[in-house]
């Protein structure tokens, strides 16, 4: 799969810090979004203590590997993330689990500070857009 997407990095934009600007997919593969997850453990709590977003980061991602498994895929299939912190504080750890999970190529990436998620205690949200192999 990897032979049909390209990521690219042009000279005319910012070479960032652990993403990709673009990624082509020039496949007849699958498209599979994948909508903001949490860090929600299974059974609906958030992870971690009270306001530990290092442990909500991780199970989000654990929870996007979750995601990625029900469809026959794999982190290395995801080609865009779109990440959501309520505090821009946490940049930094966001990056180090983040960078955790995603191989290089990593994927194109938008990350946005916001106010609150629909979750009460919520700290962080990831959602996916990834290109599989066909069935």
């Amino acid at each position: 799969m990897s032979d049909q997407l390209t990521f690219l990095n042009p000279d005319t934009l910012f070479k960032p810090p652990g993403y990709t600007q673009v990624v082509e997919a020039n496949t007849p593969g699958r498209v599979v979004f994948i909508a903001g997850q949490l860090g929600q453990t299974t059974d609906g709590k958030l992870a971690g203590a009270p306001g530990d977003f290092r442990a909500q980061a991780e199970q989000a991602m654990v929870n996007l590997e979750a995601a990625l498994a029900a469809v026959g895929g794999s982190i290395e299939h995801v080609v865009k993330i779109t990440n959501y912190l309520v505090d821009i504080k946490h940049l930094p750890l966001f990056r180090e689990v983040r960078d955790a999970h995603f191989r290089s190529p990593p994927p194109a990436s938008t990350t946005m500070a916001i106010s609150a998620l629909a979750r009460e205690g919520a700290l962080f949200e990831i959602e996916a857009i990834a290109v599989l192999p066909p069935r």
